[in-house]
């Protein structure tokens, strides 16, 4: 029996989101990519401020070179800014990411010891951390139940139907409502991988899609291509 034939959640839309990410994950696996995979929190917390805006190879290249110069708090704190923007001159917005980096690494010294904290409250509290880092941190960072909502998941869940909503923090909001618990660690890494290679922001591959059947606009491509 595949994990999506053991759909069991409250509500239609959690219904159909259990059954959609079951397939998904008979799709993809449940294995987390780039800097998410060391499963440390500071690597985590980086990639993740780093990420805005950017594709994942230049955030996994940029991420790479700080962690591999600047491994702890302690020593991004003390960087050189112009060592550390120079390190991550492949993202969007680098100037602005490496004087965030020595900030929120000052605090973790100063205020945590060194040691990222596993309280959303504690995380958003950081300098140019929002909803999102913070759950990726919590997530992959920690193993902590939270559903990181970017352009991806929010995309995903609108053409779905199961979240009618304006903006990520909107859908994070319903999602958080819907998803079942043995999803909460995987309803972001496989909804991202679906968007990255098959539900694209533009001309999606409905024709592709192994969740077209629990979706408004697959059915109605399914529907265009079969009329004589």
């Amino acid at each position: 029996m595949r994990l999506w034939e053991k759909a069991d959640s409250s509500g239609d839309a959690g219904k159909r989101l259990d059954a959609v990410l079951g397939a998904l994950a008979d799709l993809y696996g449940l294995s987390p990519w780039n800097w998410h995979t060391n499963g440390d929190p500071f690597r985590v917390l980086v990639g993740t401020i780093l990420s805005h805006r950017t594709r994942d190879p230049k955030t996994d290249e940029a991420a790479r070179a700080v962690l591999e110069k600047y491994p702890t708090p302690e020593a991004l704190a003390e960087a050189p800014l112009e060592s550390l923007a120079a390190l991550v001159r492949p993202v969007n917005f680098y100037k602005t990411k490496a004087r965030r980096l020595k900030e929120v690494a000052a605090l973790l010294v100063e205020r945590h010891g060194s040691v990222v904290p596993d309280r959303e409250a504690d995380l958003v509290a950081l300098p140019g951390v929002g909803p999102k880092t913070a759950a990726c941190v919590l997530v992959y960072g920690f193993r902590k139940p939270a559903i990181p909502v970017d352009v991806h998941v929010h995309r995903i869940s609108r053409r779905l139907g199961v979240a009618e909503t304006r903006t990520p923090e909107e859908t994070r909001r319903v999602l958080e409502e819907i998803v079942p618990a043995r999803w909460m660690l995987h309803v972001n890494e496989l909804l991202v991988k679906h968007g990255q290679t098959t539900c694209l922001p533009r001309n999606p591959k409905c024709a592709e899609c192994v969740v077209a059947v629990w979706c408004a606009r697959g059915r109605l491509h399914d529907a265009e291509t079969q009329r004589p």
